[in-house]
């Protein structure tokens, strides 16, 4: 646990090592803070690294529906190589309850860090013929 104002944290130098951040859930506010540079905060400064450092940086917003702004700010991360992953699971892998369309969403974000997993069923060659 850091504190959220901690701005002495590890968490909040880029020589901080790690494979990449996720944020999730990601409200607008965060968006719109990373988007801007606005790293008031140890979430929105380490997230501020992680781009500068290029590692990945996933976020999964939780917001809907989304205005033309939260659009913008969204794309603006985009552009700098950040995935913008909605918590939208697909369906053709057919869930039988709540935690198979969580383990959807957890296994793609695991998918862009480049985590091995078996959360899903990949879609496979030939399928939905």
């Amino acid at each position: 646990m850091h504190d959220p104002f901690d701005l002495t944290s590890p968490l909040s130098s880029g020589g901080y090592r790690h494979q990449g951040m996720v944020i999730l859930p990601c409200s607008m506010k965060t968006v719109a803070g990373i988007a801007c540079g606005f790293a008031d905060n140890l979430l929105l400064r380490a997230a501020d690294c992680t781009l500068k450092e290029r590692r990945p940086l996933v976020l999964v917003p939780r917001e809907t529906p989304l205005s033309a702004i939260h659009l913008r700010n969204m794309l603006t991360l985009a552009e700098a190589g950040v995935v913008i992953l909605p918590a939208a699971p697909g369906f053709y892998h057919r869930p039988r309850d709540i935690p198979g369309l969580v383990d959807h969403i957890v296994g793609k974000v695991f998918d862009v860090l480049g985590i091995e997993h078996h959360l899903y069923t990949r879609w496979r060659e030939g399928e939905g013929k």
